[in-house]
């Protein structure tokens, strides 16, 4: 096995790409983070997640396999409790592993219901070395205070910002290791998503007005959906991501390894505000997430390691499912042999890299689509029930966008006849993906 580092994974919820300065950003929003991704990593301009919901993005995080492999395709489906993870794999290499935040990996709609109690350890997914955290953060938790549990089950109450006080169980863990052997912590943190019981995004007090001279991405149209009203507490969620990302990095620079340690901030999915409700199909929902268009898929992603140029910004389309492989690619595996998903991004800078991200969507519409360097090609199946079905063996064309040519996906090219060899091509390439996910499944025109 190669030479091994520890792996610190910052991970926040909801996140858009253009939050951060280094991805266009006007605002000083993100400070430690653009500072970070100028010196000290590769910033992966063109990430994209597969799953544009909470729970299956994380389930894909943790198993590096695609949502409908766990069966984890949409919220409250918990996690296989003998699924094997990056965490088994990771302590049965030597690491110790710890785990700070949000989980939503172990309740279900109708049975096992930990959301506000502690979750069992054989529903952690091997984090089994030191565990703050909830099942359901913010069931237990608001902007302001809360709780989480220990590994032994004890309430630990938070009167501080959430983010401030999560984090401050992270930098502990990094002060207090002594042991010799390297780790793996994932912090994951709930911001910047909205709080769901008060209908409204918590960022610290001052926030409304610290951003209110925000400047809305262009996706984003005034009178439609909600981020006139939200958009500057959205920052200032974000903001203090970036606040509590940097005192990680003092704290391993104070312990004097953080040169021996990746270090990576990524999210599990964009936001568009309640831009796109007609997307939703009979039996589905959508809030803020749920659909193909970049706003929800286009996701931060900065990586500091061995194998990774320092200040680099690249622009080969990514995806979160690359993830897993990429850490333990870092812990020394030889990530052939695991039959995972995706490739680890250390790989990305070859020049046989195929830039295609293979996208499955469920909750608003049961849909699947295919993501490259320039094109969009997005089909559905509207007779599907969006929570009960995770696939459907035939899917209708619904959407083919050039996004080089119209990045805000306003001209919808499904039908255009100038387009389709480009389309056909697309085609056979997501139902190849499909395939690889363990899908097998037409399209129709």
């Amino acid at each position: 096995m190669k030479q091994r580092q520890n792996i610190v994974f910052f991970f926040s919820d909801q996140q858009r790409a253009d939050t951060l300065g280094c991805n266009g950003q006007p605002l000083p929003v993100s400070p430690r983070l653009d500072q970070f991704a100028c010196g000290d990593a590769v910033n992966f301009a063109n990430a994209f997640t597969p799953q544009p919901v909470c729970g299956p993005a994380r389930a894909m995080l943790q198993t590096g396999l695609y949502p409908t492999q766990t069966g984890c395709y949409r919220n409250a489906v918990s996690l296989p409790p003998g699924q094997k993870t990056v965490a088994k794999y990771l302590r049965e290499a030597g690491y110790r592993v710890a785990y700070v935040g949000k989980w939503h990996l172990a309740s279900d709609k109708d049975e096992n219901h930990y959301e506000t109690v502690p979750v069992p350890a054989e529903r952690r997914g091997g984090y089994d070395d030191y565990w703050m955290a909830a099942d359901v953060l913010e069931f237990t938790s608001h902007g302001y205070g809360g709780y989480i549990f220990d590994k032994d089950g004890n309430k630990l109450e938070f009167t501080g910002y959430r983010t401030d006080c999560l984090t401050d169980y992270a930098v502990r863990y990094i002060e207090e290791y002594e042991d010799e052997k390297p780790f793996f912590l994932m912090v994951s943190h709930i911001e910047p998503h909205h709080q769901n019981d008060r209908a409204d995004y918590e960022g610290p007090d001052g926030s409304r007005e610290q951003f209110a001279g925000f400047v809305p991405p262009p996706d984003l149209k005034p009178g439609e959906g909600d981020w006139e009203r939200f958009y500057p507490d959205y920052l200032g969620c974000c903001h203090a991501l970036d606040r509590n990302f940097g005192r990680i990095v003092d704290v391993l620079k104070e312990r004097g390894i953080y040169e021996d340690t990746m270090v990576i901030y990524g999210s599990d999915h964009g936001c568009h505000f309640r831009t796109h409700a007609d997307e939703v199909a009979e039996g589905g929902y959508d809030d803020y997430k749920r659909n193909s268009f970049e706003g929800t898929i286009h996701v931060p992603l900065l990586i500091k390691g061995a194998e990774f140029e320092k200040g680099k910004r690249e622009e080969k389309v990514v995806s979160l499912l690359d993830l897993p492989k990429t850490i333990l690619s870092a812990a020394g595996f030889d990530t052939e042999l695991l039959g995972l998903q995706g490739r680890p991004l250390q790989e990305a800078c070859n020049p046989d890299w195929e830039e295609a991200v293979y996208i499955q969507i469920s909750e608003s519409f049961v849909g699947r689509a295919l993501r490259t360097n320039r094109y969009k090609y997005v089909v559905h199946a509207p007779d599907r029930d969006p929570w009960k079905e995770s696939g459907s063996p035939v899917y209708k064309e619904k959407y083919l966008f050039d996004l080089v040519n119209d990045p805000l996906e306003k001209v919808n090219l499904v039908n255009d006849r100038a387009y389709e060899e480009i389309k056909n091509a697309l085609k056979e390439r997501l139902i190849r993906f499909g395939e690889e996910a363990g899908e097998t499944f037409i399209v129709e025109c």
